[in-house]
C-alpha cells in the first residue's frame, strides 16, 4: 500500500508572518512530496509495502539507503507539520508534559536552551527533537540528515513528540543563515496540543 501526501493541516499562509508562506509551499508540496514519491518506488515490490511507517523505520539498518533517506524524510515532515499550528491556536504547554519537561530539565526556559542547541549545533542538515523515553521520561536529541529517534540506528533512542526541521530549504528564504533566529520563532507556532498528545499515546 503506497504512502501518500496528507495535505498541510492549515494553508500555507496561515502561519505568516512567523513562516513565509512561500517555504511552506516549496517545503510541503515539493519536498516532502519528493520524499513520498521517492519512498513508494524504493519499497515496490519488496516486504516493507504492507508495512507502517514506524514499522519500517524500526528496522531501517536492514533498508537501503533510499528507504532510509525518503522513510525518514516522509515520517519527519509529517510530524512537523501536525507541530504546527498559527499563533494562538496550538494552547500553551501544560499537564504532563510540562511536569515532565520540568523534571528533566530544571525547567521550561532550560529544556528550550537544550533544544535551541540540539538545532543550532547540527552541523548541517539534520532535526532537533524532544523525545519521549519507554520510562516516560524525556529529553533533547539531534539526527543527521533525515534519522530520527525511531530509526534502530539512533544515538538516541524514542517517540518523537516535537521536532524542527533544520535542513536550510526549511527556513533560509526566510531567515537566510540565522538559524538561531528560525529556531526561536519556531516556539511561536508550536502546536502544545498536539504535543502534549503525542506524550500522553507514548506512554500508554
Amino acid at each position: 500500500m503506497a504512502f501518500t501526501l496528507a495535505p498541510l493541516p492549515y494553508a500555507n499562509d496561515a502561519l505568516e508572518p512567523h513562516f513565509d508562506a512561500m517555504t511552506m509551499e516549496i517545503h510541503h508540496d515539493r519536498h516532502h512530496n519528493a520524499y513520498v514519491t521517492n519512498l513508494n518506488a524504493a519499497i515496490a515490490g519488496t516486504d516493507l509495502e504492507n508495512k507502517t511507517i514506524e514499522e519500517i523505520l524500526a528496522n531501517i539498518s536492514k533498508a537501503s539507503p533510499a528507504v532510509r533517506n525518503n522513510g525518514g524524510g516522509h515520517y519527519n515532515h509529517d510530524l512537523f507539520w501536525n507541530i504546527l499550528a498559527p499563533q494562538g491556536v496550538g494552547g500553551n504547554l501544560s499537564g504532563p508534559l510540562k511536569e515532565a519537561i520540568i523534571a528533566a530539565f530544571g525547567g521550561v526556559d532550560e529544556f528550550k536552551a537544550a533544544f535551541k542547541t540540539a538545532a543550532t549545533t547540527r552541523f548541517g542538515s539534520g532535526w532537533a527533537w524532544l523525545i519521549a523515553k519507554e520510562d516516560g521520561t524525556v529529553a533533547v536529541t539531534s539526527t543527521p540528515n533525515q534519522d530520527n529517534p525511531l530509526m534502530d540506528i539512533a544515538e538516541v533512542k524514542g517517540t518523537p513528540l516535537l521536532g524542527l526541521d533544520v535542513w536550510e530549504h526549511a527556513y533560509y528564504l526566510k531567515f537566510q543563515n540565522k538559524r538561531p533566529d528560525y529556531v526561536d520563532t519556531f516556539w511561536t507556532l508550536v502546536n502544545w496540543n498536539a504535543v502534549e498528545a503525542r506524550y500522553a499515546a507514548a506512554k500508554k
